[in-house]
């Protein structure tokens, strides 16, 4: 068994009541290494957006149960990349602003963290200030040599696919994603695959279409699944995918699954200013007006804080084929039985 399921199982043993899976598809959670706190870092990055007066006041609709983190702290990193290797997430895509920002000053620890838990880091190269094709290439060498062999190009329609074309031609040895949901296009450009992190947008009666035409065209299929939107305090943003408890993140992780995805893709681990996080929100945040997860798959209170990464780990058991559909239940493959965990994934499907 690869190392990487093996600390899987290992976490999960209670979980799955066994220790052998079949891979069927992997799986990777988008991750913001840009939250900053007054003590670590003079300022509170990114909670303060949209004149939010941070600690207390910030720019979520949900407040985390960490509070106004420091994406820099080292406690912060371990245990946030320990709750996505327990969910039995196979890849961290982090957020990259190009060489010298924060995210790229914080990589080194984050790699070196979620090496430590068995998770693979993946870059997500956001569209920042002066990007060329030119500096995708510097970037994606850059990368590499930190150990980086997974790329997600967040807008690459901001270059035409001849601009593209000759620079993916070139790589090896990596696999790099477009964000966009017209895979003739990723295709003639050169890219490995599609994925669509936008969940407000690219809903799930989108993924068998996409996974469909990406497959055609002998691309990976990645469709982003996610818990919900919810921008308004971070952007004034008044549009929203409402959670519904649960079920609007479970009917996005069906519709993947049986559009036969490739890599299951999840908006996101900690973007907190649009609402789409599954990192635990606390269930009694330090003032009026914050949302939080009571209610989400029946669960309240404290046990409600962690809904979705528990959720998560079912959805990944379902589809690595580590718990199988069997009569009305589900059951662990290896030893057909239902232990207590898989009693508590039934429910999502």
């Amino acid at each position: 068994m690869p190392a990487r399921r093996a600390l899987i199982f290992l976490a999960l043993l209670a979980l799955l009541g066994t220790a052998a899976a079949r891979a069927e598809a992997s799986t990777a959670i988008f991750y913001y290494p840009w939250y900053g706190s007054q003590a670590r870092d003079g300022a509170y990055l990114h909670w303060r957006q949209h004149w939010r007066l941070a600690p207390y006041d910030i720019a979520s609709n949900f407040y985390p149960l960490r509070g106004a983190y420091s994406s820099g702290d080292p406690r912060v990193i371990a245990a946030q990349t320990a709750e996505i290797a327990a969910a039995g997430v196979d890849e961290l895509v982090t957020s990259w602003w190009g060489w010298g920002s924060l995210e790229d000053t914080r990589l080194p620890a984050l790699i070196a963290a979620a090496k430590a838990r068995g998770l693979r880091v993946a870059a997500h190269i956001e569209p920042y200030a002066g990007r060329t094709i030119e500096s995708v290439g510097a970037d994606i060498e850059h990368l590499r040599s930190l150990g980086i062999t997974d790329f997600y190009v967040y807008r690459p329609d901001d270059f035409a696919v001849e601009a593209w074309a000759p620079l993916l031609a070139r790589l090896d040895g990596v696999r790099v994603f477009a964000q966009t949901a017209v895979p003739s296009f990723a295709a003639s450009a050169g890219f490995d695959g599609v994925y669509t992190y936008d969940v407000l947008t690219h809903g799930a009666a989108s993924f068998t279409r996409l996974c469909a035409a990406a497959h055609r065209a002998k691309l990976l299929c990645a469709p982003s699944v996610g818990p919900g939107y919810m921008a308004s305090r971070a952007t004034g943003d008044r549009r929203t995918k409402p959670r519904r408890r649960g079920k609007t993140y479970d009917a996005m992780w069906r519709a993947a699954i049986r559009a036969r995805a490739d890599v299951v893709t999840i908006t996101s681990y900690n973007e907190w200013s649009e609402g789409t996080q599954i990192e635990p929100a606390s269930d009694d945040p330090p003032a009026l007006g914050y949302l939080s997860y009571d209610g989400a798959y029946g669960l309240h209170g404290a046990a409600a804080s962690r809904a979705y990464l528990t959720r998560t780990a079912c959805w990944v058991a379902v589809s690595t084929g580590a718990l199988v559909r069997h009569g009305g239940a589900f059951v662990a493959r290896a030893t057909g039985f239902r232990s207590r965990a898989a009693r508590t994934c039934t429910s999502v499907f």
